[in-house]
Parts: structure tokens; C-alpha cells; sequence
């Protein structure tokens, strides 16, 4: 490694790949400095803590989506078809990378310092701001139903994306984000543009039987 920053780099590239293993187990910085044949004093001269190379994977996370996004947003001038993109680009990212995914979910933080959580939640709620700029686009347009709330759209997108990112790694990688993800998004996308009719009865409460 001779181009500068090129270390620093290879131990993220390491670090993301030895969290794709199925069922990786907590991954210390004795077992990288091993896989990448040096020293842990080798890897402290570049990050001064385990944290920091998860920040490092996050900020690679969040500058490649944030990069494609505005993409989107300016290539696909439909908010709808923007919304769309954006929830498919997310199950599309963590497909493509599945120790990103373990990152995203948090379940490879645990343990770890607790703002590397705050920052991947930070990072999530600018994912849905721009799901929510988006659906204010599409309502603007005429394309979703009248009175939509965008933020409870944008919410509802994400947490379809989280749920799936979920399934994902709680699979051991074998549930893929984007299996049936036309026919998904078709279902989600006819909430946002057909008014439902509220229901007539009160669904009572658990255990509570419907009046006749």
C-alpha cells in the first residue's frame, strides 16, 4: 500500500468484509490486524479505535447513498418514481453489501460505543427527509392520494426498507431485501394513492369481540 490513505482504506475494505461472514462473531481489532497481516499498533497508527473504523464504514455509507440520491432527485423529476428509486437503491446497497448491512441494522454495534448508533440513526433520518421531499414532490404533481402526509409516507417506506434489511441479516444473508420488491412496492404504492375508507366498526381492543 503505497498511495497515501491507502492502509486506512484496506482496513475498512477488511473490517466490511469480515462482517459478511453469516454469523460473523464480535470482531476484534486483534482479528482484522491478523487478516490484513499486521500489528494491532499498525491499525492504532491509523484509527485511534475500534470505533473509529466503524465510522469510517459509516461515513463510506452515508456518502455513497447520499451520492446517489441526489441523483435521483435530479435525474427523475417524478416524486413518486423518486420515492420508488430511493427505497430500491437502500435494499439494493445492502444487498450488494451485506456487512453494511449488519452496520445499518445495528446489530454489529451493539457493545460498541453508543454514538455509533446515534450516528446511524442520524443517518436514517436524512434517508427519510428525502423520502419525505420526495412525496411532497409526488403531492404536488397530483400523483398520490389528496391530504397524504408525507412524513407518515416517508416513515412507512422506511420502515418496509428496515424491515427487509432485517430479514436480510437475520437470515444469514439467504432472505434477499429485493425479492419481490416489484409486487411489494405495488402494494405500499396503492396506500399512497388510493383514499381508504376508514372502517365503520371500532376494533376494540385485545381480547374484545366485535359488536354485531
Amino acid at each position: 500500500m503505497n498511495k497515501p490513505g491507502g492502509r486506512k482504506l484496506q482496513i475498512l475494505q477488511t473490517l466490511a468484509e469480515m462482517l459478511e461472514a453469516p454469523r460473523a462473531e464480535k470482531i476484534t481489532t486483534a482479528a482484522l490486524a491478523a487478516r490484513i497481516e499486521v500489528s494491532e499498533a499498525a491499525l492504532y497508527r491509523h484509527f485511534a479505535s475500534k470505533a473509529q473504523m466503524y465510522e469510517g464504514l459509516i461515513e463510506f455509507i452515508e456518502s455513497t447513498l447520499f451520492s446517489l440520491i441526489n441523483r435521483i432527485a435530479t435525474e427523475e423529476t417524478a416524486g413518486l418514481a423518486q420515492a420508488r428509486a430511493i427505497a430500491q437503491l437502500l435494499l439494493g446497497f445492502v444487498e450488494k453489501n451485506r456487512g453494511m448491512g449488519r452496520v445499518l441494522t445495528g446489530e454489529v454495534l451493539v457493545n460498541e460505543n453508543e454514538r455509533l448508533q446515534a450516528r446511524v440513526n442520524q443517518l436514517l433520518d436524512r434517508v427519510e427527509a428525502s423520502l419525505r421531499q420526495s412525496l411532497r414532490i409526488a403531492a404536488s404533481q397530483g400523483s398520490v392520494v389528496e391530504g397524504l402526509d408525507a412524513g407518515v409516507a416517508a416513515n412507512m417506506i422506511l420502515a418496509m426498507v428496515q424491515g427487509r434489511w432485517q430479514q436480510f441479516v437475520k437470515s444469514g444473508f439467504s432472505r434477499t431485501p429485493l425479492d419481490h420488491w416489484p409486487d411489494q412496492w405495488d402494494l405500499l404504492s396503492a396506500g399512497l394513492t388510493v383514499s381508504v375508507r376508514p372502517a365503520d366498526s371500532n376494533p376494540g381492543r385485545l381480547g374484545e369481540r366485535p359488536i354485531n
